[in-house]
C-alpha cells in the first residue's frame, strides 16, 4: 500500500482552527494518521517543514466543462491548488442535450465554455456526460449543476416565451431525472439565453425539485448592476417559495453609479438568513470580470440562438436598434457598456485565426484597428465569430473585494474561461487570497483564507469526506508556502502559474510535486447520493 508523510508541516484543517504543527500521513486516497510521525521504510516522506499542510481547494464557480474533455489535465487549476470543480455554471453547459439542439447549442455554449470537434456531443443527458469525464480521468475531482438553460431547451426549445403549464412539468421532470443522475444542485444565469427568458415562477418550480434533494441552487443573478437589489429580492423570494438553498455567483456590484447599493446588498442577505434562508455565495479576487462579450448585444438580440444573433448583425437598421439601446439602456438589463465603458471591455478570445489580432484589445483599439466604429468593429467581430468571443470588464474597487471577501456567506472560486488570453484568475485567484489578501493586506488570516477555500465549499454543497484534514478524509491535499505563496498572471499575460503552491494531492496522488506538475491525474467524479454529494 502507497503511503505518503508531509512531516514537519504546518497544518491549517479546512475548519478555521489555529494552524498546528503536525504530521500527516496517507496511505492510498485517504488521511490515515495526523501527529507526530515516525518515518518507516514503507513511507516517501515529504519535509513540508516552513509550509502550510492545508485541504485541496475547491472551485465552486468552474468552468472547464468542454476543456475537461480535451484537456483533462486542467492545469490551470491543479497548479494553484484546486483539487475539485463544480461545473455547470451559469445555467449554461454540456448537459442535458437532446439530438436535435447540438448544433444550435455548441454555438451558444461557445462564448462561455469553449468549442471542439474533439468532443462526441451525443451523450443526451447528465449521466452520459459524466462518464464522458470518467473516461477521460480528470485531474481535479468534478461536480455538476444542471443547468437551466439545457433543461428550459430540452424541455420547450430556444425561443423567447413563457412555458406552458405542461412544459413546465416537463422542466421538473428534466431536474429530477438530472439529480437523479449525479447534480448537485440547479445552475441559472440570467442575463444568459435562454435562462433569461424565464420569470421567477419558473425558477421556484424546478428549485422546489432541487429542495427535495436538499441540492443547492447556484445563481448568475437577474442584475448585478443597476437592479441589483431588486434582483437580489427575486432571488430570496424563490428560495423562500422553494425552500432551496441559495448560492450567489461571483457576488459583486458593477459600475461606480451603484456602489451606493452595497449596504442594502449586505442587508438584504442578512434579513434573508434571519428568515431561516440558507444563504451563500463565492467570489473571486479582482475588480474585473470575465464572461462572452454577446452580453453587450440588448436581450432582444439573443431571441431564437446564436443564428437569429447572425442575421440581426447583418441588418444595417438593427444594428442602429442595438446602439441606441446600449446607449439608453433598456429597464432591467444590465449593460455591460455602461458600467464598464468600451474602453473597459478587452476581448479574450476568438474561434478563428482571421480575428486573433482583436484578442488582448479593448473595444476602442478594436474599432481604432479596424478603422471602424467601435461599435460596427465590435459587432462585426461577433457576426464573423458566431458569437464566440470572450471578454473581460473592469467595474468595480479593492475595497469592494474586500467587503464582501471578509463576509460569512463567502467562499473564493476562479469563474475562469478556459480559452485565449483568460482573466487571470484561471490561474492564479486561490494563490492571490493567500498572497495579497492574507500575508501583504490582512483582509482574513491564513486560517480564515483555508477555511473560505475548503471547509466552507465542502459544507455548502454537501461534499463528503473533504474540505477537511481529517483522519479518514480522503486525501485530497494542497501543500504551499505562506510566505511566498501569489498570482503571477496580469490581465497582459495572464496565464503564468503561481508561485509558492508546492505540492498538490488528490485522492492520494501528487500531480504537483514540487511545484511541478507530475503528469498524473487521480480526479472523480463526484455525485449526489441522498443528501450528500460523494466518489
Amino acid at each position: 500500500m502507497a503511503k505518503i508523510l508531509f512531516q514537519n508541516g504546518m497544518v491549517v484543517d479546512g475548519t478555521g482552527a489555529k494552524p498546528y504543527q503536525a504530521d500527516v500521513l496517507v496511505a492510498e486516497d485517504r488521511i490515515v494518521e495526523i501527529g507526530k510521525i515516525t518515518p518507516d521504510s514503507t513511507m516517501e516522506v515529504i519535509d513540508a517543514t516552513g509550509l502550510v499542510v492545508a485541504p485541496g481547494f475547491i472551485d465552486t464557480h468552474s468552468h472547464s466543462d468542454l476543456q475537461i474533455l480535451v484537456d483533462p489535465e486542467v492545469k490551470p487549476k491543479v497548479m494553484q491548488g484546486i483539487t475539485t470543480e463544480i461545473l455547470g455554471q451559469d445555467g449554461i453547459s454540456m448537459a442535458p442535450l437532446p439530438e436535435q439542439y447540438i448544433s444550435p447549442w455548441r454555438k451558444n455554449l461557445a462564448g462561455l465554455d469553449g468549442d471542439s470537434d474533439q468532443v462526441d456531443y451525443h451523450y443526451k443527458d447528465t449521466a452520459g456526460y459524466l462518464k464522458m469525464i470518467e473516461g477521460v480521468k480528470p485531474g481535479p475531482n468534478e461536480c455538476y449543476l444542471v443547468p437551466h438553460g439545457n433543461v428550459r431547451m430540452e424541455a420547450m426549445g430556444l425561443d423567447n416565451r413563457q412555458p406552458t403549464e405542461a412544459e413546465l412539468e416537463k422542466m421538473k421532470d428534466i431536474v429530477r431525472r438530472e439529480m437523479e443522475n449525479g447534480a448537485i444542485g440547479l445552475s441559472t444565469g440570467l442575463i444568459y439565453m435562454p435562462c433569461a427568458y424565464g420569470q421567477t415562477k419558473e425558477v421556484v418550480e424546478m428549485c422546489k425539485v432541487v429542495a427535495e434533494y436538499d441540492g443547492r441552487f447556484v445563481i448568475h443573478q437577474r442584475s448585478e448592476a443597476d437592479t441589483i437589489l431588486d434582483s437580489m429580492k427575486e432571488v430570496i423570494q424563490i428560495g423562500k417559495e422553494s425552500r432551496v438553498k441559495i448560492h450567489y455567483s461571483h457576488f459583486k456590484v458593477c459600475g461606480r453609479k451603484n456602489w451606493d447599493k452595497i449596504d442594502g446588498m449586505v442587508q438584504l442577505l442578512e434579513e434573508a438568513e434571519k428568515e431561516g434562508i440558507d444563504v451563500s455565495y463565492d467570489q473571486y479576487p479582482y475588480v474585473a470580470g470575465s464572461t462572452m462579450l454577446g452580453v453587450i448585444l440588448p436581450p432582444w438580440v439573443h431571441d431564437g440562438g446564436t443564428n437569429k444573433v447572425i442575421e440581426r448583425l447583418n441588418d444595417p437598421e438593427l444594428r442602429k436598434k442595438m446602439v441606441y439601446d446600449i446607449e439608453h439602456g433598456i429597464p432591467g438589463w444590465d449593460n455591460f457598456v455602461d458600467f464598464a465603458g468600451l474602453d473597459n471591455i478587452y476581448v479574450t478570445s476568438v474561434k478563428t485565426e482571421k480575428n486573433k489580432d482583436a484578442v488582448g484589445l479593448s473595444l476602442i483599439q478594436l474599432g481604432e484597428l479596424r478603422h471602424k466604429d467601435p461599435y460596427d468593429a465590435t459587432f462585426d467581430l461577433l457576426r464573423d465569430e458566431e458569437n464566440a468571443v470572450g471578454m473581460v470588464d473592469f467595474y468595480g474597487t479593492e475595497d469592494h473585494v474586500k467587503l464582501f471577501m471578509k463576509r460569512p456567506e463567502m467562499n473564493v472560486c476562479t469563474d475562469g474561461l478556459l480559452g485565449g488570453k483568460p482573466h487571470p484568475r484561471v490561474y492564479g485567484a486561490f494563490p492571490r487570497v493567500l498572497g495579497k489578501y492574507v500575508r501583504e493586506e490582512k483582509a482574513l488570516t491564513l486560517e480564515q483564507a483555508v477555511y473560505k477555500m475548503t471547509g466552507k465549499p465542502a459544507a455548502t454543497f454537501n461534499i463528503k469526506g473533504r474540505g477537511r484534514i481529517a483522519e479518514g478524509n480522503y486525501a485530497d491535499i494542497t501543500v504551499f508556502n505562506p510566505d511566498t505563496v501569489i498570482d503571477k498572471g496580469t490581465f497582459t499575460e495572464p496565464a503564468q502559474y503561481p508561485e509558492g503552491i508546492e505540492y498538490v494531492m488528490v485522492n492520494g496522488v501528487l500531480e504537483v510535486s514540487g511545484g511541478k506538475h507530475t503528469g498524473k491525474r487521480n480526479g472523480v467524479v463526484l455525485r449526489k447520493k441522498g443528501k450528500e454529494v460523494v466518489k
